[in-house]
């Protein structure tokens, strides 16, 4: 993100910049996406967020739903005081950083959900990045939602198409809009949980391949993505038992039953991920220990060569002391005989060793 700054005028559909460009570039449109929904059905037309907001207050069946990519603290000014939102969770959503966590500010809910992306790499190697996270924060009341994302977190395009093509869905409110963000993000996990386990299992053919290959880096390397995995799953189950406990804004207490299977998806989630880690430590042993005996391996073959070498080396050290009267000095075929000797006990230690897997 460039350094400089531009204020936002909030209008349906994106942003216009009302400041200048910087060095060329252009920021990103903070306002993704600024509808007004009556009954379920997106009103046509741009709608300013104030006439947005007077009309969902004066309709019981509407409510706003804006979206933000990566806002600033004074693009989300006129947001925050049009909707009263606590000042503590505006700078949670300026900052970002955040736990998963589902706070309560009056009628306000705001729910932090940690997004993951799978990276696609050819080879794991030490330096690998398996997963990418980014951020949604959703502040949730009776008449309107705001999206705020950060990072990698896909765009919402796609969903809120979907939910606007089923308006008796959409007609829930914010409760819906809450539902289908928490399922999406979910369903994500599950898609990149099938990705690392496909990881998981080519480290762990490699572990056990008869190919020498020192694989701790690698490892290490994954383990530390899996840890970035865990952070973002395992918090997240207290948040979504509140919100399957009647906890969304509105209409909601219809998804209760959805969010309990959502629950329940991001529970094998977490199973997955603690057998992962599990697995992990088991393929770490694995490649330490095959390290270890493949070490030991060559220390054997080092040792059998040696002692093969060593049984001609005592025989030419004998007979180079050049004593007088030693056996054989003077005998027409004892250079040829103990030349036979040496090859022959070299053949016979070199069948031993082979026979016992030293060599």
């Amino acid at each position: 993100m460039s350094s400089w700054r531009t204020t936002k005028r909030f209008r349906p559909g994106g942003a216009v910049p009302a400041g200048t460009e910087a060095a060329g570039a252009r920021r990103a449109p903070v306002v993704v996406d600024c509808a007004l929904y009556d009954k379920g059905v997106r009103r046509p037309g741009e709608v300013p967020l104030q006439d947005a907001l007077d009309a969902a207050e004066a309709s019981e069946d509407c409510f706003v739903w804006i979206g933000l990519h990566a806002p600033l603290t004074e693009d989300l000014a006129e947001i925050a005081a049009a909707f009263h939102l606590h000042p503590l969770a505006v700078e949670d959503a300026v900052e970002a950083h955040q736990r998963p966590k589902l706070e309560r500010y009056d009628d306000t809910l705001f729910l932090v959900l940690k997004t993951i992306v799978y990276v696609e790499h050819d080879a794991l190697t030490a330096t690998s990045e398996v997963v990418d996270t980014g951020e949604i924060m959703v502040f949730a009341g009776d008449k309107f939602v705001v999206v705020v994302r950060h990072g990698s977190a896909p765009p919402l395009v796609e969903l809120r198409q979907s939910l606007e093509a089923d308006p008796e869905r959409l007609g829930h409110g914010p409760a819906a809009v809450v539902h289908a963000i928490t399922d999406r993000v979910v369903d994500d996990y599950l898609l990149v949980a099938d990705k690392v386990e496909d990881d998981f299992e080519r480290l762990e053919e490699e572990v056990f391949s008869p190919r020498p290959s020192n694989d701790a880096e690698r490892i290490y390397q994954l383990k530390r993505e899996l840890i970035e995995f865990k952070r973002a799953v395992l918090p997240l189950a207290r948040p979504l038992e509140r919100l399957a406990d009647g906890g969304l804004p509105g209409d909601g207490t219809v998804f209760d039953a959805y969010l309990r299977d959502v629950a329940d998806h991001l529970a094998q989630v977490r199973e997955r991920l603690v057998a992962f880690d599990e697995l992990l430590d088991s393929i770490l042993s694995a490649s330490l220990a095959g390290v270890t005996v493949r070490q030991n391996t060559d220390m054997r073959k080092i040792a059998a060569i040696a002692a093969i070498l060593a049984v001609p080396t005592l025989i030419v050290g004998i007979y180079g002391m050049n004593f007088e009267h030693m056996p054989e000095l003077k005998w027409t075929y004892g250079y040829p005989s103990v030349l036979v000797v040496m090859v022959g006990a070299c053949v016979l230690m070199f069948r031993a060793f082979r026979r016992n897997d030293w060599l």
